[in-house]
């Protein structure tokens, strides 16, 4: 996993929770990199896992209620460092189909290793889109938190269907359809 989903993380919990939460987490976590991270290196999952598990237990939400806002924050950093990359999109649903045939594509020049999640397009219109998530990492929660603020991005409302296909959250079906 690289590096800058832990720095992100990070600054996120330190945000959201303090200074004090990272260095909770970060000392009850089994952490090889010690929790020492940089923006282009890459991490085993299993350290993303640990802190997620130890903030979920310091805070009492759930680790998809974390990734979803992991994920919302996460969309800043693109909004950020990639505003010309969604320019070229001129709305949500046109931008959430191209994941898998443009965006991870662009994001592999940049992360040449990373490991990304697979997004395929059942069915799509110009108000609604259904598409699978498949990833070991099971990190769903996460692109709901993307697809969030994709559409608040565009100023477009919608309603975002979530239905697993397989229970530990490794297939997802994600039913979207923008609000009238």
């Amino acid at each position: 996993m690289k590096g800058i989903v832990f720095t992100e993380f990070l600054d996120l919990v330190e945000e959201k929770f303090g200074l004090e939460m990272v260095d909770a987490i970060v000392n009850e976590s089994d952490l090889p990199s010690n929790g020492v991270y940089t923006a282009v290196g890459t991490y085993s999952f299993a350290e993303m896992l640990s802190l997620l598990t130890n903030l979920s237990e310091e805070t009492d939400l759930t680790t998809d209620e974390l990734l979803l806002v992991y994920g919302e924050h996460f969309f800043s950093v693109i909004e950020q460092n990639y505003s010309s990359f969604l320019k070229q999109y001129k709305d949500p649903i046109e931008m959430l189909s191209s994941i898998e045939n443009h965006i991870h594509v662009e994001v592999r020049k940049i992360y040449p290793d990373a490991e990304l999640p697979t997004f395929t397009v059942e069915a799509k219109t110009a108000s609604s889109l259904v598409m699978f998530y498949r990833s070991s990492r099971a990190m769903y929660a996460f692109g709901r938190g993307l697809m969030n603020k994709t559409f608040a991005h565009f100023d477009t409302k919608a309603t975002i269907l979530v239905e697993k296909l397989k229970q530990d959250g490794t297939e997802v079906k994600f039913s979207i359809r923008i609000d009238e």
